[in-house]
């Protein structure tokens, strides 16, 4: 999925992503802010492959958190379990981490060629620059070390995860029957991804662990209501007229943006606001963004095992769903070119869903207000721009239903806000299943309980039941390695 905007984006890319600045990054943060510039200059964002950038993102903070807790145990490591002695660069460790698994992933990519190697020099200018300030000396040789032996392993863990598929299936058999998933635009005569859903979870047991009912069927009055709605709202405004108001618009464009690149950034402002250190950060990040990888996992099970069709399919051939409620508009044409994928559930939903609840779970609350802005907005009002657009919440779910609202389709197609999601129950209901899972992941991984990590947030939750218990005889909460 090939981004040309990226091209334009790149030349921003060091405001757009350290937006908003952090008072006091560190070189988790840091790193997390590299890796999103690195997903630009691949390709992947702000609207490109958006499973490969979870994945990316989650295989980087687990190598950085596992380099960290080898210097200094504070809870368990998910694929590199070592314990270091001597002095050690804490900074360069996190950035051979970063580096070594940024560099292979990117390497890997069905992007351009152009793409990858954009991507790979950005990575090896961020890490030149860590490099440089850091006094030479047996610590920062010590902790060049320790990052790329973290790096390594969770590379070779996820060698085999499933990953490398073609992503654009122009055979992708399109369905004949009404409710059937078919291509939508001439420009995308494909289906993307179809076997994400077989790739090796990070934490789930299984794809399907949380997968949600079926779609609505197409005669019932749920159904109807919802086509109605997204066809009233959900127009270009201009082949077809909206009801839409300008704030629903806004809403819309503002979070087509890439899920992981935008919670990640919100993360980084809540982080930088709270004065995190360096093990926390490792912490936050690494849950964060295994929860999304997982959920985008999730979803695509979901989405081509029910393989449902779009909103501009439905309105299209309305005449054929045996509903009494609906009408045919042949014409009916969305704010938003639809994506090559089925629909329900919603991906979007359940990004924003999985972010919520980790975001809330680590810090104890829901209702820390925060302020976030968009790369995909128009012109001038991007998180590029001088004066971007910022949007406020009051909470973590404030956010996240806002994300489930923009999806004015039975998934993220026609972009038409109101004041409900619109994305059937399946939306809902996995967005808040991931967030489930990320209890567990929070629980497992809620950190040494000694005194020096006192100030951690804890949690009180009943024992996890959807991760595998792994009995190790030590008072550290294991983050178990799941495959399959």
């Amino acid at each position: 999925m090939k981004n040309q905007v990226v091209a334009s984006l790149c030349l921003s890319v060091c405001l757009l992503v350290s937006w908003p600045r952090a008072a006091s990054a560190d070189a988790v943060t840091r790193w997390n802010g590299n890796a999103g510039k690195a997903a630009l200059a691949a390709c992947l964002a702000p609207t490109g492959n958006g499973l490969a950038e979870a994945r990316m993102y989650a295989m980087v903070h687990v190598a950085i958190h596992d380099a960290l807790n080898a210097i200094d145990r504070r809870s368990r490591p998910y694929a590199f379990d070592a314990q270091v002695t001597g002095r050690t660069s804490r900074n360069a460790a996190v950035a051979a981490a970063a580096r070594d698994v940024l560099v292979s992933v990117i390497g890997q990519l069905p992007e351009s060629d152009q793409c990858r190697l954009a991507g790979t020099a950005s990575v090896e200018a961020d890490y030149a620059a860590a490099l440089e300030a850091i006094p030479d000396g047996r610590a920062k040789t010590r902790g060049i070390q320790v990052g790329q032996a973290a790096a390594e392993a969770i590379l070779a863990l996820r060698a085999d995860d499933g990953s490398d598929q073609e992503l654009v299936d122009f055979s992708y058999p399109q369905g004949d029957e009404p409710g059937e998933y078919r291509f939508t635009h001439p420009s995308t005569p494909f289906a993307f991804a179809p076997g994400w859903g077989n790739v090796t979870p990070f934490v789930l047991r299984r794809s399907s662990q949380f997968r949600p009912g079926p779609p609505y069927r197409l005669g019932s009055k749920k159904y109807a209501t919802d086509f109605n709605e997204i066809k009233s709202l959900g127009g270009d405004g201009v082949t077809t007229p909206s009801k839409r108001t300008e704030e629903q618009t806004e809403i819309a464009l503002f979070w087509v943006e890439s899920s992981p690149l935008a919670w990640n950034r919100i993360a980084r402002s809540v982080s930088s606001r709270r004065g995190l250190d360096l093990w926390e950060n490792a912490r936050l990040f690494g849950l964060l963004n295994l929860a999304m990888a997982d959920g985008y996992i999730g979803s695509w099970e979901a989405k081509y095992l029910y393989n449902f069709w779009r909103p501009i399919t439905a309105i299209q051939m309305a005449d054929t769903d045996g509903n009494p409620d609906t009408a045919v508009d042949p014409a009916w044409t969305p704010l938003l070119t639809t994506p090559p994928i089925p629909d329900h559930d919603s991906g979007h939903s359940v990004q924003g869903g999985a972010a919520a609840q980790v975001l809330k779970q680590f810090f104890g609350t829901d209702r820390i207000r925060f302020r976030a802005c968009s790369l995909t907005l128009p012109d001038g009002s991007t998180c590029a721009d001088p004066s971007p657009v910022l949007r406020t919440y009051s909470t973590f779910s404030q956010a996240a239903d806002e994300t489930a609202c923009r999806v004015s389709s039975w998934d993220s197609t026609s972009a038409a806000p109101s004041t409900k999601a619109l994305s059937t129950d399946g939306g809902s209901q996995t967005a808040r299943s991931p967030g489930s899972c990320s209890r567990c992941i929070e629980a497992w991984a809620n950190g040494y309980r000694g005194t020096r990590a006192s100030h951690l947030p804890q949690l009180v939750v009943p024992r996890p039941t959807c991760l595998p218990q792994r009995s190790s005889g030590s008072r550290l909460p294991v983050m178990p390695l799941v495959r399959g």
